[in-house]
């Protein structure tokens, strides 16, 4: 069984919300400064949960 591709907009728009909150940080500065704070391995969570953690973080940083 397939993900569900009409995931992929919705998530990637969020993800551009974020970024431009620090639009200095290259997109690898993005990555490795939120996925190093998880206290999971980011392989596993879910794009609503990836998306629950990155609301987390990104309130936090304003």
């Amino acid at each position: 069984m397939s993900r569900d591709i009409n995931r992929i907009d919705p998530f990637l728009k969020k993800l551009g919300e974020y970024w431009k909150q620090v639009p200095d940080w290259r997109f690898g500065q993005l990555m490795v400064n939120f996925l190093g704070q998880l206290d999971r391995d980011p392989f596993f969570p879910e794009e609503d949960e990836m998306l629950e953690e990155m609301e987390k973080y990104f309130t936090k940083k304003k």
